[in-house]
């Protein structure tokens, strides 16, 4: 199997792992072993992970190594968060918007949509 079973394939709640065995000696530990939050991403999010470490953070780069969006590059990063189990935080400003879009960085129709994601938040 290429990926970690983590889910129960039945009810979905999150599976224990109870023994682990080496495939030379044949040594076998028994227990009760939690998955640890990385282990449960999604193959999508863990290569987005590597390609944020490799460029060390920078959401241009991020951008022209998969050919996306700003505002695609920071959903896929909230998306990763969110999958940690930590708090979304909506941080961009209005200003911050139309920064981007002044410099050329997004285009009016991600802006708009960036704008209208605000104010969806502010309801």
């Amino acid at each position: 199997m290429s990926r970690n079973l983590c889910n129960c394939p039945v009810c979905e709640r999150a599976l224990v792992i109870t023994s682990y065995k080496c495939p030379k000696c044949h040594t076998k530990i028994e227990g009760e072993f939690h998955i640890d939050k990385f282990s449960r991403l999604s193959v999508e999010d863990k290569n987005f992970i590597e390609i944020f470490v490799r460029k060390r953070g920078s959401i241009k780069e991020i951008e022209k190594e998969l050919g996306i969006s700003y505002p695609t590059v920071r959903n896929k990063l909230d998306n990763v968060i969110a999958a940690l189990g930590h708090k979304v935080e909506k941080d961009t400003s209005r200003i911050e918007i139309l920064s981007l879009l002044d410099a050329g960085e997004i285009s009016t129709e991600e802006a708009t949509k960036m704008l209208n994601d605000l104010n969806e938040d502010d309801i």
